[in-house]
């Protein structure tokens, strides 16, 4: 069994409640439609239940009505979200008849159900932007305790069962920070470790990537990764991490055993972090492209629950499994309250 299957089984066993904001979109439904058959969660989805069951019939989708449909603008705990909405927000300025208005967005009531206890996690972004998605999510969920950080990371499945573990690799941050400072990237690569291994179930061997491997080259983006490298160990010194190594350091052995002799990482790595969104958007595109490799994401990390942005080109079966992974991610927050 692949780590997919397993996922799916895991989500099928535990089952989540996920909501759709964008309910009543193609790609979504379809992906709903399968998602409810498969009894992988209970789904939610947001939009006009008159246009939601004109899509179903039209697209010939016969488990929509299995689902929940919620429509924003009309429902039993408006008053409730609004309220709440106007408590979180209040010291920022808003009025109530801010609130009132932003409670009938989808984007912004999926985040206030999965404040309140009505669902685990949000999987959005077939239509709208990720600073669209991520702006209630910080808003109203916020980010986990003593994370300041949100970052996306991709899990890579390779045709190359020599690196990683099996091939497998988790590729961070390719969707949110363009340029994080020393100890953001220090957060992003511990945010990581624990999604390698709470998500992916394996242990994590981290690299903090650079142009140059152990003093090779001397630059202020280099020091970056080193000072990055540092905090992250202090702040978690029993996280298996190592930098700054070149990619080719990181992943093979014969090559980490010659650019970084003694290190418990170099040729062994499984987590790769990036120095800047530039390099790991890049690096996981080439790799997803130029080596056929499956990349799942992006995953968010740091935040208090499930919420993950998908890509506007995203395919219904990648909705399907960006729901699958926002289950197992809520199943693992709940086991490691």
């Amino acid at each position: 069994m692949n780590l997919l299957d397993s996922l799916v089984e895991r989500a099928i066993a535990n089952k989540q409640r996920i909501v759709l904001p964008e309910g009543s979109e193609e790609r979504t439904l379809r992906a709903a439609d399968r998602l409810i058959c498969d009894g992988v969660a209970e789904i939610i989805l947001l939009g006009n239940p008159g246009e939601i069951a004109e899509q179903a019939k039209k697209f010939g989708l016969d488990n929509i009505n299995s689902g929940t449909i919620i429509d924003p603008k009309n429902h039993d705990k408006k008053e409730i979200y609004t309220n709440l909405l106007l408590e979180l927000r209040k010291k920022k300025g808003m009025t109530p008849e801010q609130a009132a208005s932003l409670v009938e967005d989808p984007l912004y009531l999926a985040c206030l159900m999965i404040k309140n206890g009505d669902a685990d996690g949000e999987i959005a972004g077939a239509q709208n932007t990720t600073g669209d998605v991520l702006r209630p999510a910080l808003q109203i969920i916020k980010t986990a305790p003593g994370v300041k950080v949100v970052s996306g990371a991709f899990i890579m499945f390779t045709q190359t069962p020599q690196y990683g573990e099996n091939g497998i690799l988790l590729f961070a941050d390719c969707a949110v920070m363009p340029n994080p400072t020393a100890e953001e990237l220090a957060s992003i690569a511990i945010a990581s470790a624990q999604t390698m291994k709470s998500l992916v179930g394996i242990e994590p061997r981290v690299a903090m990537l650079s142009f140059s491997t152990k003093g090779s080259a001397e630059h202020e983006m280099i020091d970056k990764v080193r000072e990055a490298t540092r905090i992250a160990k202090e702040i978690s010194p029993s996280l298996l991490i190592d930098g700054e190594l070149q990619a080719d350091a990181a992943l093979v052995p014969a090559v980490g055993a010659s650019k970084a002799p003694g290190s418990d990482i170099a040729g062994k790595a499984n987590v790769l972090v990036f120095p800047t969104l530039e390099s790991g958007n890049i690096g996981y595109k080439l790799v997803q492209r130029l080596g056929n490799a499956e990349a799942v994401g992006p995953v968010l990390q740091g935040m208090a629950a499930p919420v993950n942005d998908l890509s506007r080109g995203c395919s219904v079966d990648d909705i399907y499994k960006m729901v699958v992974i926002a289950a197992n991610q809520a199943i693992g927050m709940k086991q490691y309250k």
